[in-house]
């Protein structure tokens, strides 16, 4: 392919994609990306960033326009149960500007990440979706469809973009990545199952919920979160066990998956109905899933994975949305200036080595998600905690230290040197 219409393609524009796009077009590459969803627009995501995310943001200029609308800082945390609430200090970054997190919309951080993008020269191609991937590395050709605006006739055939590199963004929930069939050994249930967890957000005006609080939620059969965020809208997130969910949804006697989280929310965390009460519903209920927490191995030799694609912690700790910057600050990072010349093996070993770093830098944070959330599903153990925390406070400060929350964005710098071997193939400089 001599002349592709650009160097990379990114798809999806949430915060993985958009600062993969940031930071390669200001490295000189020639960058577009595609998204299939009209902006702006929610995600269910708890939406906290902590120091470690502000300072990513820092780095790809939109950290001000952000902070300017962001919710309070978050100087608090609590572990509820379904009576008891233990409160302590959030553990402050020791280092940098960012003392504390802060809570941020997606529809907002989307846009602006984006519109980022675009100040960079991205071309952005939304709404479309990606149909058809084909070719290999260095010639790849992508078949999409763009999304008719609202009383528009749909387009009656796909339109193709020719790059070198694919970058695939897309949330993890999506049953089929670009490109490529399911593959069914890759970790992820091939039917529903019944201990599988869906995700759900919903957005609230006029809560009793504290500004600068970030409450932990420990329910029978999932875990949540509740924080202010922008434009003193609070968000409400958790995930629920697919059977739990089936036995509220009958006993409520809807057909709104929503309004049955919503009921057992109330019913099974008294810090949850007390935030809650008076308040007003913003925005209707959403929901994803099944989550597949894990690392995603890529289904495509030199289509590189960043962001949920590439790997999924819980969400209970809030790393989703810094696990997704830094995943793109590292294939930045590895990618580098643009080249004059692209090889379809030296992309092999960027994608290889992207893959051993992002498990390099994010195997503890998995592990601690995974193993929080499980303490938090089992009600006997999480309410034993929450007693624990009320006598001794500072024990919920040290678990959200260990979580991440104080981590600064120059802890993570050492992960930018790259397994060994990776240092010797990176691209050249053009």
């Amino acid at each position: 392919m001599s002349h592709p219409d650009a160097d990379v393609l990114v798809i999806g524009a949430g915060p993985a994609g958009a600062s993969t796009a940031i930071r390669l077009a200001r490295a000189g590459w020639r960058v577009a990306i595609i998204e299939r969803s009209p902006y702006p627009r929610q995600k269910v995501c708890g939406e906290c960033l902590g120091p470690a995310s502000l300072h990513r943001l820092h780095e790809l200029g939109v950290a001000d326009r952000l902070l300017d609308a962001a919710g309070p800082e978050i100087r608090r945390v609590a572990w509820m149960t379904r009576y008891r609430t233990a409160i302590a200090d959030m553990p402050p970054c020791p280092t940098g500007p960012y003392r504390y997190g802060r809570a941020i919309g997606r529809d907002l951080l989307d846009a602006v990440l984006l519109e980022r993008a675009r100040e960079l020269g991205v071309r952005v191609i939304q709404p479309a979706q990606a149909r058809r991937l084909y070719g290999r590395p260095g010639e790849f050709v992508c078949e999409y469809r763009s999304r008719p605006a609202l009383g528009q006739r749909p387009r009656a055939a796909d339109e193709r973009i020719s790059v070198a590199i694919v970058v695939d963004a897309h949330g993890s929930w999506e049953r089929e990545p670009v490109g490529g069939k399911r593959d069914p050994n890759d970790g992820s249930p091939a039917r529903p199952h019944h201990s599988d967890l869906l995700g759900f957000k919903a957005t609230f005006s006029d809560t009793r919920l504290v500004s600068g609080l970030l409450p932990v939620l420990s329910l029978p059969g999932g875990y949540g979160g509740m924080v202010v965020s922008d434009r003193g809208r609070t968000t409400v997130a958790c995930c629920i066990r697919r059977d739990v969910l089936r036995d509220w949804r009958s006993r409520t006697a809807t057909d709104s998956a929503g309004a049955a989280v919503e009921v057992f929310l109330r019913s099974t965390c008294h810090g949850v109905a007390a935030a809650l009460d008076g308040a007003r519903l913003d925005e209707e209920w959403k929901s994803i899933g099944p989550l597949r927490p894990g690392f995603h191995a890529p289904k495509i030799r030199g289509v590189l994975s960043v962001g949920n694609a590439a790997a999924e912690a819980h969400p209970l700790i809030g790393e989703g949305i810094c696990m997704a910057l830094e995943s793109a600050t590292l294939l930045a990072s590895l990618l580098g200036e643009r080249p004059s010349h692209l090889d379809e093996s030296v992309i092999g070993d960027v994608q290889e080595a992207h893959i051993r770093a992002i498990r390099v830098a994010f195997a503890r944070r998995m592990r601690m998600a995974h193993f929080y959330s499980r303490l938090a599903m089992r009600q006997r153990v999480a309410t034993a905690l929450a007693a624990l925390m009320q006598l001794w406070p500072p024990a919920l400060t040290l678990a959200a230290q260990f979580a991440g929350k104080a981590r600064g964005g120059e802890m993570r710098e050492r992960f930018l040197r790259l397994p060994r071997g990776a240092e010797a193939r990176p691209f050249p400089p053009g």
